[in-house]
């Protein structure tokens, strides 16, 4: 059988912001799977930052997507043909052969998921790489201890919103998160359980926090870096920890972006600044995913997705992601 597939390929590398030009929407024939391969009717596409920085045709953790071919990204969907007895017809699976419609793929590249233990959306968010994300930058790359005041940059979104979370159930005795826009804060205080929401869009990010933590910070969970990451050394008490997980204010600059001009304070402070990339963590997956579901079951861990319909919008999606368009996690309902 030969499936048409609707599929998002790169065509241009953006300068700066990417623009719709870089991509184009096309259809490609998808044949039946070969032994050891299965053919998946996509649902669920996920766009995430990260990808961005595959659009550059520079070294980095993750190879850079290749011009004319279809993009690749996370994605779940329903197996409509199997050649691997190891995954059947009808099974729910994940994977990373998103932006487009139908995927033919090896059957060892794909996950067989428990809709019954949490919706199939999850296994993109917060039981897949996004909240894994959260949970190894806040338990093992900075540490919360009992009574730590933590700040999260980017909190209104996948990752950071299900980290400050975390962080209060690891026994945080003060929670700050920074968003864009007042709808945002509000969501982050009423919602998501933080005791202080700062707007980044009224500026002076720097003194937002220090009238927001007199006391100083212990923690910061960085998804922007920049005058985020300033403004968090400069808070930081002495021993503070500093998950460096993403720079979404730098991921469309054209010319090398200056570091924090107060990074000689972590000397005198005594302070841990680390990077880390969830690939690394794969292997703690299973141990979040148990803790996550319990939590979702038990109503105590909220989670929100912003969703944009049809494979021809995903590129839509994927802009409104680097404007911080999004709530939670940004997926593309197939």
């Amino acid at each position: 059988m030969t499936t048409v597939s609707r599929e998002i390929q790169l065509v241009r590398r953006p300068h700066g912001e990417p623009v719709q030009e870089d991509f184009a929407l096309v259809e490609t024939s998808v044949v039946s799977p070969e032994p050891g391969r299965v053919l998946v009717r996509n649902e669920w596409l996920s766009v995430d930052p990260y990808m961005r920085g595959r659009m550059n045709d520079v070294k980095s953790y993750l190879p850079p997507f290749a011009l004319g071919a279809t993009m690749e990204g996370g994605a779940v969907g329903t197996v409509i043909e199997s050649a691997d007895e190891s995954i059947p017809v009808g099974a729910t699976v994940v994977h990373q052969a998103g932006w487009r419609e139908y995927a033919n793929i090896a059957a060892k590249n794909a996950q067989v998921i428990d809709t019954e233990l949490a919706p199939a959306t999850a296994y993109l968010g917060v039981l897949g790489a996004t909240g894994l994300t959260a949970y190894v930058g806040l338990t093992e790359i900075a540490p919360v201890k009992e009574g730590d005041v933590v700040f999260v940059s980017g909190a209104a979104g996948a990752v950071g919103s299900v980290a400050g979370q975390i962080a209060r159930k690891l026994g945080a005795s003060k929670v700050i998160g920074s968003a864009g826009g007042p709808e945002k804060a509000k969501r982050l205080t009423e919602e998501y359980g933080f005791d202080v929401a700062l707007d980044y869009r009224l500026g002076d990010i720097g003194g937002q926090l220090k009238a927001a933590a007199p006391e100083g910070i212990d923690v910061y969970f960085d998804n922007v870096g920049g005058d985020h990451l300033r403004a968090a050394i400069a808070r930081a008490n002495v021993g503070g920890r500093i998950a460096l997980c993403g720079a979404i204010s730098q991921y469309n600059a054209t010319e090398p972006v200056p570091g924090p001009d107060n990074l000689a304070q972590a000397i005198g402070k005594r302070l841990t600044l680390r990077g880390f990339i969830v690939i690394d963590h794969f292997g703690e997956a299973m141990t979040w995913i148990g803790q996550a579901a319990q939590w979702l079951r038990d109503g105590e861990l909220r989670v929100d997705e912003t969703v944009v319909e049809g494979v021809d919008h995903a590129v839509d999606a994927f802009l409104g992601v680097l404007r911080g368009a999004n709530t939670g996690k940004m997926l593309i309902k197939v």
